[in-house]
């Protein structure tokens, strides 16, 4: 099957070429034919199946679809827990949505409003953001919603587990009551149920496998090192083993050209890939890399989403990521159809929280393994990992020991260490998430991801 053969329009249809996707994931293949059809959804997946796109690419079919309103007004709102998963979600209306005359914005706490009203202002047709910012915003007479025909509840799993219950149903009694609502969740508790009760008409119904095993014959390691050796580790590793074909992953797009500039004055040719770069070079970059003449390709995690290439002997997380399903998804690009792959992951003290997150997920520990000459220095202390104008704090948390606990955002308060994690942070564009638009400090949103779950009657 392909995305041609889903119905999606012309526009959606060179995006998605454009992105380096060829074949829709099996959500994707389900849940778009089922939001064309205009009926309410209940879907099982969870990060790293797709499922993002498979909201976002009918939604932007059917809104682009609909007689243009002027002013514009809100007709797409889809409500995710965290601010990152908001950054994300709205990164990928844009890449999808960059050929349609559509309108989006996302808005979350832990930023300044006035850049967000202004925003709204302007018109917007479709609005992502967390529950605590909707709130405070609509309170304020700054948000209409009243013209809302299609809504998505993402992660409603996740919701509830960091207490947003009672957020989701003020947003839900402020909707109109004729919509499409479409609410896609982990796992199907009973309280998932008792909520898609009273949120869905009728849906039809869609669940697809967990992604949270990697394949057995990828060989894992992690090499312990100290946060300024990075660099000279990886050009160590790639020049006395003779790696050819090694795809790379930071965070952040900076990140990625500053590793590359490194890289190339070693002598190793590399190039970078991430929303900044036009796609006539990401395109010249990912052709020479599967050609083999392009020896490092570095890239995001957004980004890195169509590279498809068979037998890939080498992922190396320069940066673990800080979701750990992604861990998931990055080394699953080696490995394939039987061939042995090598996922390598180069862990500084900043990391453990996350390292433990994604040992809890694959259910096995990762050997470690240290490379002589680069000891990590053993009175290390974490630090803040600063993204942008986030910080994340990738530490295992006081009295776990270890690096065995889970990695906890800054500032959120919950537990399930890793579902707050600034996935978002990974950079703007395509390559990543996005930074918070509009600068400003001010104090996080009530009810947002910042806000402790105590206070929330969360766990």
């Amino acid at each position: 099957m392909s995305f041609e053969d889903l119905g999606l329009s012309a526009p959606l249809l060179k995006a998605v070429a454009e992105a380096g996707y060829t074949a829709p994931t099996p959500i994707q293949a389900q849940a778009i034919p089922a939001v064309l059809s205009g009926g309410d959804l209940l879907a099982g997946a969870q990060t790293g199946t797709g499922k993002t796109a498979g909201f976002t690419l009918p939604l932007l079919h059917q809104l682009s679809a609909e007689p243009p309103r002027h002013p514009r007004v809100i007709r797409g709102l889809i409500l995710t827990p965290t601010r990152e998963l908001a950054a994300q979600v709205e990164e990928c209306v844009r890449l999808y949505g960059k050929y349609l005359p559509l309108k989006s914005l996302v808005i979350f706490g832990g930023v300044g409003m006035n850049p967000q009203i202004d925003a709204l202002r302007r018109g917007v047709d479709i609005l992502v953001a967390t529950p605590g910012r909707l709130l405070d915003l609509h309170q304020q007479g700054e948000i209409d919603l009243k013209h809302v025909t299609h809504f998505v509840l993402d992660e409603a799993d996740r919701m509830l587990d960091m207490g947003f219950i009672h957020d989701i149903r003020k947003v839900l009694a402020i909707l109109p009551p004729n919509k499409q609502s479409l609410l896609f969740s982990a796992t199907f508790s009973d309280e998932i149920k008792a909520l898609a009760e009273r949120l869905l008409r009728s849906p039809r119904v869609i669940e697809v496998a967990r992604r949270n095993a990697t394949a057995d014959t990828i060989s894992q390691k992690v090499h312990p090192v100290d946060r300024d050796r990075k660099r000279e580790l990886l050009t160590h590793l790639i020049q006395s083993q003779d790696w050819h074909q090694v795809l790379v992953f930071t965070r952040m797009k900076h990140g990625a050209n500053r590793l590359v500039e490194y890289l190339e004055k070693q002598d190793v040719s590399a190039m970078a890939i991430h929303g900044n770069k036009s796609q006539s070079a990401r395109t010249r970059a990912l052709a020479e890399f599967k050609a083999g003449t392009l020896r490092v390709l570095v890239a995001t995690d957004i980004a890195a989403r169509g590279i498809d290439i068979d037998q890939l002997p080498h992922v190396v997380n320069f940066e673990l990521p800080n979701v750990p399903e992604d861990y998931v998804h990055r080394i699953g690009r080696t490995g394939r159809a039987g061939a042995e792959g090598e996922a390598v992951s180069l862990v500084c003290v900043d990391e453990e929280g996350f390292l433990a997150d994604i040992e809890r997920l694959i259910k096995r520990p990762l050997p470690r393994e240290v490379v002589p000459g680069f000891e990590p220095d053993p009175h290390a202390k974490a630090e803040p990992i600063q993204l942008g104008r986030r910080v994340l704090n990738g530490s295992p948390r006081p009295g776990q020991g270890n690096g065995h606990a889970a990695g906890q955002s800054r500032g959120q308060g919950q537990g399930n260490g890793h579902r707050g994690g600034a996935r978002a942070a990974q950079g703007a564009g395509p390559a990543g998430g996005q930074r918070p638009r509009g600068g400003g400090s001010g104090r996080p949103s009530q009810g947002d991801a910042g806000r402790p779950a105590r206070a929330r009657g969360g766990r």
